[in-house]
């Protein structure tokens, strides 16, 4: 025999050796497992592992989950893996514990959420992500299919450093993958838009920093430190002391996946508003669709599960974490226990508890062992409270949930009353280079509801539970939190006198503090938005204790709900709601109930029992693509309070008004800046503005709502807004946006809208305007409004509207172009007596011609019949103007004369290029 045959013979029967090795080693009784025999194949590959307690001399031992062995000096931590760990299936959920305040790194986030396995791969061992979004029976020939179909993730490969002589263990190092660059919670992939180009993580000085192991789970702290690129542009980040290098602190909860432990996945209805954890189901059965989804929800079990309400086994507990301020804990746990009435219809008494964690607690609020309400002090945070949880990804079964609440909100409010929090979303326009007015967002973060379509675009797939890269979602939503919150404030300030330390304004802030708790509890409960929760209640009965104390406010707390503010001449009632809503205590009945029932697909049949009451409209829900989605659904909205927000708007549109009209009898008080009265003004304005914002969805809208066939339903999935509601949204419209009567401020009032003049990095007003563009503002926002009506998205369906509704009940394209042409131009429609167009009305009335002259021109995608349309009443307007000028031309102020001459110029030219272009 050759040489070379011995070699290939020697190889090959090694590699044979290695294979049984494997499978030896992935047997749960470890005393299969032939050390010898690895021991050897090591040998033959020339690697010599270090005897074991040479290589751990010098550290710390730690027991639990795994042993672990911690050398601070030199930083390296070694893990020992037992042969039956090999394989199986663990969980690390990862949490920032510190960030820097701003550009959404925030402490408290939560990372990334893993399941993977220790895998022996020929002399290495390797961190394993499996496949589980496609799976089969354990017992289907198709599982080979399945394996070799979709591929794994290999995260990181590490060399094995020895073997215990008499454990069988192996020994590694994991120094490298709980830090360092390779970067197992992802920060470089969650803030990417921050550190792209700029940051890269500095193994000079990233660390593990602490580590603790108890019998169920691992916590691991490591610090990452970051430094700007070589081609990194330091930026201005106010709350970093030096913008080149920052660190960031993270957590690991590493715990093995449970399995045996009693719980039972239940399957999901699209009807009621869960998290779901999904997958396909390849084995091939037709009773039902190949895709599973699973509620995510707890593992609660009753102890007594013949009584029809029993304390649960082991409650849901919450700690506020010996962060919150003492004022706020009562507030928190009062929101936290909220919940219990919802499960009490599921059949549970004190599911849920409150605990208070101590100042001298030995344990770290991210421990995945506790479930903690934790308080947030950020420079500029993405978010007022944020409620994501960790769960089981083969199950749905939330393990752990930490909640954030951001302080900033809170105690700005505490400050005083109309004290405007953040940067001011007033509307700035700056001259480009060729004169054209831009609007300069670089403060906003969201500019008078642009929300409803910017956020359109948004895909509707992302994850369900928040991530830091998702954060730009959530902006807005922020946004309008704090404006509902400055609106409340500044209406207790205008129209109650109510002062900064009064109970009433306390009062304010415990009731949003209960709002906001409860709704992030709710999505730690497997909870989703639920945007149709506003509608529970008319506008009469919203300030009505009676109604809102025992039926509710809303029908869900899941809801982004605005302050509830009385008419003028209504007493007020409650701001924000005091108790969950009938949706919400049927959700959890949904989600906790239990069914007896052997597997969880027979008890699909009592599910379905409490699923089809979802057209009692007290249980109306609609979530997230439904909001982001082009529906244009009135009821599914973010702003909207009652069941008829026609009413509800109007009676704000007043209220606005009247806080503009005691604004301009306001006086600061002894030394504080006039920055106030504008941040007032603003605050007023965008609140004003959100309510027209509503109103435009009236417009072509119509509602969507999750029937089911077979159920004895009447209603059809798409109904029409009628044509009287949206009727009254262009009145409404007419009178409250598109006129410049509400508009004429002051000039006493208007010379005081000053900025705060501090130039630096505290001020978020430094770089505003110095003057009040007050003309501008109102043009602009005039124009958005007037710009919304006539989108294309809104005219296409308008169009189909006509073929999806009987004759007459619907808005015909030329109802709308007719009706907003004559309110616009009224001035020269009515042709009588002396004619003056404001500066407002003249800016409107371009915006105008241009809308129509785009649809003319083929610069918009309209249907063909508003591009006919357009054509048809420039034409009229052209031959109106023509007389009005013949007629009035002498009783005009130049404004007005030049105004209209150019426009009646313009016309012609755009209907002269039109048929140039056929």
């Amino acid at each position: 025999m050759t040489k070379f045959r011995k070699a290939k013979r020697f190889v090959l029967l090694g590699l044979i050796s290695f294979l049984m090795i494997i499978v030896r080693l992935s047997q749960v009784n470890a005393q299969e497992v032939s050390f010898s025999e690895f021991r050897g194949y090591l040998v033959a590959q020339q690697v010599t592992p270090q005897p074991f307690e040479q290589v751990i001399q010098g550290s710390e031992k730690l027991d639990g989950l795994f042993t672990i062995y911690q050398k601070k000096e030199s930083g390296k931590v070694y893990l020992e893996l037992k042969p039956e760990q090999l394989n199986q299936n663990f969980l690390s959920f990862a949490t920032l514990e510190s960030g820097i305040g701003e550009q959404g790194i925030v402490s408290g986030t939560h990372l990334r959420d893993l399941l993977f396995q220790f895998r022996l791969v020929q002399n290495q061992i390797q961190i394993v992500v499996p496949n589980i979004n496609f799976r089969t029976d354990e017992n289907d020939p198709q599982i080979r299919s399945v394996n070799r179909s979709f591929s794994e993730s290999v995260l990181k490969t590490l060399p094995i450093l020895s073997i215990h002589p008499e454990r069988k263990t192996v020994l590694i190092e994991i120094s490298d993958l709980f830090n360092s660059a390779s970067d197992l919670p992802g920060l470089m992939i969650e803030y990417s838009e921050f550190l792209k180009n700029n940051y890269s993580i500095d193994p000079s000085k990233s660390y593990i920093s602490q580590i603790q192991s108890f019998p169920e789970n691992v916590e691991i702290e490591s610090i990452f430190g970051f430094s700007l690129g070589q081609y990194g542009e330091a930026k201005s980040i106010p709350s970093l002391p030096d913008n080149r290098t920052f660190n960031l602190k993270v957590r690991y909860s590493l715990l093995a996946v449970p399995i045996n432990n009693g719980y039972r996945p239940r399957l999901a209805d699209e009807r009621v508003g869960y998290f779901t954890t999904t997958y396909k189901d390849l084995s091939g059965r037709t009773d039902r669709s190949s895709i599973v989804r699973y509620i995510n929800r707890w593992n609660l079990e009753k102890q007594d599960p013949n009584a029809d309400l029993s304390p649960p086994v082991k409650p849901i507990t919450f700690w506020i974490e010996n962060t919150v301020p003492l004022e706020y804990r009562d507030a928190i746990r009062e929101g936290i226990l909220f919940w219990n009435k919802a499960f009490e219809q599921a059949g549970f008494i004190n599911a849920i508890q409150v605990e208070q964690m101590p100042d001298n607690a030995p344990w770290n609020p991210a421990d995945v062992r506790y479930n903690t309400i934790r308080w947030s002090t950020s420079f500029k945070s993405p978010f007022s409270g944020y409620g994501p949880s960790h769960i089981n990804p083969l199950t749905g079964e939330i393990l752990d949930a930490d909640i954030i609440i951001e302080s900033n909100g809170i105690k700005g409010i505490q400050e005083g009353a109309g004290v405007f929090l953040g940067n001011t979303s007033a509307i700035i326009f700056e001259e480009d280079g060729n004169n054209n007015s831009t609007l300069n967002t670089a403060n906003q973060a969201c500019p008078i509801g642009l929300y409803a379509y910017s956020m359109a675009k948004k895909s509707p797939t992302e994850s369900n539970h928040k991530s830091a890269a998702n954060f730009a979602e959530e902006i807005c939503f922020h946004q309008a939190s704090n404006e509902q919150l400055m609106i409340g404030t500044t209406a207790l300030s205008l129209l109650e006198n109510v002062t900064p330390n009064s109970p009433k304004l306390k009062d304010y802030i415990q009731q949003y503090i209960r709002l906001l708790i409860s709704h992030e509890v709710g999505h730690t409960l497997g909870l989703r938005h639920n945007f149709q929760g506003s509608t529970l209640l008319s506008p009469e009965e919203l300030n009505n204790p009676e109604i809102t104390r025992t039926k509710g406010l809303v029908s869900s707390v899941m809801d982004y709900l605005p302050v509830n503010l009385a008419p003028q001449g209504t007493p007020q009632g409650d701001y924000f709601p005091t108790q969950i809503g009938p949706y919400d205590q049927w959700a959890i009945e949904y989600g906790y109930k239990p069914i007896a029932s052997p597997t969880t697909e027979a008890e699909w049949q009592g599910l379905q029992e409490i699923a089809k009451r979802a057209n009692q409209p007290e249980l109306a829900y609609a979530t997230d693509e439904d909001f982001w989605g082009v529906f244009l659904d009135p009821a599914t909205n973010t702003r909207d309070l009652s069941n008829d927000m026609l009413k509800y708007s109007q009676w704000q549109f007043d209220n606005a008004v009247e806080m503009w009209k005691r604004l301009e009898n306001y006086t600061p008080r002894d030394g504080e800046g006039y920055d106030k009265m504008r941040k007032m003004f603003d605050t007023i304005f965008d609140y004003y503005s959100s309510q027209a914002i509503n109103l435009t969805l009236y417009i072509g809208g119509q509602s969507f709502n999750r029937t089911r066939a077979g159920e004895g339903y009447r209603r059809l999935p798409f109904e029409s807004i009628s044509i009287e509601k949206q009727r009254n949204a262009l009145k409404l419209l007419q009178t409250y946006v598109f006129t410049d009567e509400i508009f004429k401020f002051s000039p006493n009032l208007l010379n005081q809208l000053a900025p705060a003049r501090w130039s630096d990095w505290a001020n978020p007003d430094q770089n505003s305007a110095l003057d009040y563009p007050i003309t501008r503002r109102i043009s602009w926002f005039q124009r958005y409004i007037l710009r919304e009506l006539f989108v294309s998205t809104r005219l296409f369906r308008l169009r189909d509207l006509e073929l999806k509704t009987t004759a007459n009940n619907a808005l015909s394209l030329p109802e709308l172009f007719e009706t907003v042409q004559n309110g616009i131009w009224a001035e020269i429609l009515a042709n009588n007596g002396e004619i003056e167009i404001s500066s407002i009305r003249r800016s409107l009335q371009r915006e105008h011609l241009e809308i129509l002259s785009e649809m003319v021109l083929r610069k918009m995608t309209v249907p063909e019949d508003a591009e006919t349309l357009a054509w048809y009443q420039l034409q009229q307007l052209n031959k109106q103007l023509e007389t009005t000028l013949k007629r009035h031309q002498n009783k005009m102020n130049a404004y007005t004369l030049a105004h209209l001459e150019q426009t009646h110029n313009r016309i012609q030219k755009i209907l002269e290029a039109e048929v140039q272009s056929n």
